[in-house]
């Protein structure tokens, strides 16, 4: 489905991606996990055409997408931060993005989940950061699209809806889809992820499944085998003279 070859990024001095390789081919969902600043961002930017890698190349289906853009038809995202018109109800939002993409979605059943029917006549702006965030999703999940790329999609939901996207994400991914996920809910990496890419200072530091980290850390949680990747960078990064960098790194973002 995707294969990333030797990518890099830099924006100004700034070098994010260092020539990272990477290749998503089997249908499952992996969890994008890093520091702030480890380009998790950049990577998802660079695969939807948002950012143009200085170096490197991306091939979706076996085809480069540079220069492209039919290839996003087949990709569903959820931004992290969703900026909606403040002054459009939320059924005027999802009429718009309809008559923009056309086919035939699935947003009543999706409605229905998120227990949404009575907000439809609500102006976005007057909603809050939670129900915002179960539109957000409705957008995202209401095509059948091969490939679902989101980003930080627990961001301020409640417990049920929390359920309720578990089981979605478990449905799709039953479906043969491939679901890229970013979070800094480990938890909820745990109950959902097949497997896990942990990026660090642009670099990858692990590729595998849940298993293979908690096995390679000797850990007995995600969470304790992450702390375990963040403690061998600062401890490189200490080694280069570069200890208070280090010592920021923190999980998220």
């Amino acid at each position: 489905m995707i294969t990333i070859e030797k990518l890099q990024k830099s924006f100004g001095k700034l070098e994010v991606l260092k020539g990272i390789s990477l290749e998503f081919q089997r249908p499952g969902i992996t969890a994008i996990l890093g520091p702030n600043g480890s380009g998790k961002t950049t990577l998802i930017k660079s695969i939807l055409g948002m950012a143009l890698p200085d170096k490197g190349r991306i091939c979706f289906q076996g085809e480069d997408i540079k220069g492209g853009w039919a290839y996003r038809r087949q990709i569903d995202y959820l931004p992290q931060i969703a900026r909606f018109p403040e002054n459009l109800a939320v059924k005027e939002l999802l009429r718009m993005i309809q008559d923009l993409r056309g086919g035939q979605p699935d947003a009543e059943r999706l409605i229905r989940l998120f227990a949404l029917e009575g907000y439809l006549d609500k102006r976005l702006g007057t909603l809050s950061g939670g129900t915002r965030q179960k539109v957000n999703l409705v957008l995202s999940l209401m095509y059948d699209s091969p490939l679902l790329i989101l980003d930080e999609p627990t961001s301020g939901l409640d417990p049920l809806a929390m359920l309720h996207l578990k089981e979605l994400l478990r449905q799709e991914k039953e479906r043969g889809k491939y679901i890229l996920i970013t979070t800094h809910i480990m938890s909820f990496v745990e109950e959902v992820a097949d497997e896990v890419v942990f990026l660090l200072e642009g670099h990858i530091h692990f590729q595998g499944s849940l298993r293979e980290l908690k096995e390679k850390y000797a850990a007995s949680s995600l969470e304790r085998a992450i702390a375990s990747i963040l403690q061998e960078g600062k401890l490189a990064f200490s080694s280069n003279g570069h200890g208070e960098k280090a010592a920021k790194l923190v999980l998220g973002g």
